[in-house]
């Protein structure tokens, strides 16, 4: 997964959530809180991985 990706996620998940807030749907909330996790550890994952092959260069 792409750091855009990850950060398209995250974003997908504030509105769920934001959305989730106004008609008062816990459910929904929730649902949006964790797009947002998924979509911060897709974006760390793929920065890690984007470290680890920098790393790999100059080895």
């Amino acid at each position: 997964m792409s750091k855009a990706k990850g950060k398209a996620k995250q974003v997908k998940g504030k509105l769920k959530e934001t959305a989730g807030n106004a008609m008062d749907d816990k459910r929904m909330q929730a649902e949006g809180t964790a797009e947002q996790m998924a979509g911060k550890a897709d974006q760390t994952a793929s920065e890690t991985a984007d470290r680890a092959k920098k790393g790999m260069r100059r080895s």
